[in-house]
């Protein structure tokens, strides 16, 4: 699907078809795996001519789905953004590399270096008037009060954000550890593709991201460390997928007891078995109103999903694993 919009978005909400059409081609850029990357000079050019027609930005309190993938965060962005108040961009990891350049753990635009963790340190020059006069931009194309940025990878950029957005709140999704892995593993071996001696798939430009996650951030946990070669080593997608998801969940935790009321964690599974519900506390806490094509829309598509059932973890993964989960059930 374009834009990620479907039959039922087209029909009947029309008006915010607009805001999703231009935010998918002039802001999002097209990464790795994906087709039509031939628009992203387009979407380069678009940020730099925002940063020099804009003269005075202003962006109110910027909303950011954050959470392992495969746990929702796309088809949330894609409900709120039926709301008439709000644009939403999907992981516009195009927008985050043109402001700096160390950040893609994808490759989806460089084989340079790249870094899981930013915080204040990173957020030089004029980044944060620049960072804020693209969107500015944006909300002004797109007739929107409020952004959205999907991107799961910022739950560990917190701090960085914050210098450039300090009114920012944070959406986090979780989702039951067994469902997501599978769901990532399902997802890295249907849309992965091999261009020329180069393999493209959920772990990045030949393993880019998957390499990067466990020199950067394995070492961050005291019970995942000691056995760093061996996680290294993986190639099982869905165990790789566990890897990262026990470092997700643990940093979104994290991020609910910083941010306080700053951050909401919602569920996959209330997500699709209460839409309804659920997107009014969504909407509630982030300050926007209830809209009926808004939450008429969750009700539509938003459905609950059946388990995949579990599967064998290495011992060194099984109680990180079901510590993390065991956590995310007390919330």
């Amino acid at each position: 699907m374009v834009a990620q919009v479907d039959k039922i978005y087209t029909r009947q909400h029309f008006r915010r078809l607009w805001a999703r059409l231009l935010s998918y081609a002039l802001f999002e850029g097209r990464p790795l795996t994906t087709r039509g990357r031939f628009i992203n000079p387009l979407v380069f050019f678009n940020y730099r001519l925002a940063e020099l027609l804009i003269r005075k930005p202003r962006v109110e309190k910027p909303i950011f789905i954050v959470g392992a993938g495969r746990s929702g965060t796309t088809i949330l962005g894609v409900v709120m953004s039926v709301h008439p108040d709000v644009g939403f961009l999907n992981e516009p990891k195009a927008l985050w590399h043109h402001l700096i350049k160390y950040e893609d753990v994808i490759g989806s635009y460089t084989d340079g270096e790249a870094k899981y963790r930013l915080d204040e340190s990173d957020v030089k020059d004029e980044m944060s008037l620049r960072a804020r006069k693209i969107l500015t931009e944006y909300t002004l194309l797109t007739g929107s009060k409020r952004v959205v940025d999907k991107y799961p990878e910022i739950v560990f950029r917190r701090p960085f954000v914050k210098t450039i957005y300090p009114d920012a709140k944070f959406i986090f999704i979780s989702r039951n550890g067994w469902d997501a892995c599978t769901s990532i593993s399902d997802w890295s071996v249907r849309k992965g593709v091999v261009s020329g001696e180069e393999v493209h798939d959920w772990w990045g430009k030949n393993d880019r991201k998957w390499f990067l996650l466990v020199d950067q951030l394995v070492p961050e946990h005291p019970d995942l460390k000691p056995h760093i070669d061996a996680i290294r080593m993986l190639e099982d997608h869905r165990l790789r997928a566990a890897v990262e998801w026990i470092i997700t969940m643990r940093e979104g935790l994290k991020a609910l007891s910083e941010e306080g009321a700053n951050c909401f964690h919602v569920r996959h599974e209330d997500l699709s078995s209460e839409p309804q519900k659920s997107c009014r506390e969504i909407l509630n806490f982030c300050e926007l109103r209830d809209d009926a094509g808004c939450l008429g829309y969750a009700e539509n598509v938003l459905k609950p999903v059946p388990s995949r059932g579990e599967f064998e973890l290495p011992d060194y993964l099984i109680d990180p694993f079901r510590e993390v989960q065991e956590a995310l059930d007390a919330l």
